[in-house]
């Protein structure tokens, strides 16, 4: 069982879905086209396609040449019912994909934030894994439209649009269910600046806040993690 990893930036963590892919057996191939453009032509050799986050939009064709391929990859590999897992500007462009509107700058969220799942996402094979819900990690500041006929999965306080489904098993998420602590801790050391420019103070605070809500959502990332990785 083989699975495309499409990477949107240099620095990239699989996390959670790292830890599952390898608890299934996973083979996976990373495809970079950030740097080089290149993207899976024949995806009838995979089980899965996984789209990753990036620091870019989902409308930055002007800088990232590929991002409509892209997109039209995951749509095509959707419609013949592949596992699609778009997380963060993955999820960004699943919505593209599907015809829906990218709103940019429109909603920032940085830090744990509590995921709640919507009726539908209580019951649908992935988000059940989280239950009632729980706190998950969120860095963005673009949110989308769901596209027509997908089935909204999950919301924040502050962002309606977290997750969503669209086929039998198109996945696209807002928040980064696969950052668990480790990956948390790689960012504010690889990403120092920004971090704290996005949310002053949490490089101070982040050891009390990680230690209340970082076991739950490493827990609740791993659950998600292990449901998709079902579906292959």
């Amino acid at each position: 069982m083989r699975v495309a990893i499409v990477e949107n930036t240099e620095v990239t963590h699989l996390g959670q879905v790292g830890v599952a892919l390898a608890e299934a057996g996973a083979l996976i191939d990373i495809w970079r086209p950030w740097d080089d453009g290149r993207l899976p032509g024949d995806m009838g050799r995979y089980a899965g396609l996984v789209v990753l986050g990036g620091e870019q939009s989902a409308l930055d064709d002007h800088s990232h040449p590929y991002l409509a391929r892209l997109a039209a990859l995951m749509r095509g590999y959707g419609d013949d019912g592949g596992p699609v897992l778009g997380i963060c500007l993955g999820g960004q462009l699943l919505a593209r994909a599907y015809g829906a509107q990218n709103h940019l700058g429109a909603a920032r969220e940085f830090g744990w934030h509590h995921v709640t799942p919507t009726d539908a996402g209580r019951a649908d094979p992935v988000l059940r894994a989280i239950g009632e819900g729980s706190p998950i990690f969120e860095w963005h500041s673009d949110t989308f439209d769901l596209p027509e006929g997908a089935v909204h999965l999950a919301a924040t306080g502050a962002v309606a649009n977290q997750c969503f489904r669209i086929g039998r098993a198109a996945y696209g998420t807002q928040f980064h269910f696969e950052a668990n602590r480790a990956v948390v801790e790689a960012w504010n050391r690889d990403f120092a600046e920004a971090v704290e420019a996005r949310q002053p103070g949490w490089l101070a605070a982040f050891e009390r806040t990680a230690a209340v809500q970082g076991p739950a959502a490493d827990a609740a990332g791993l659950a998600i993690a292990r449901a998709w990785a079902g579906l292959l």
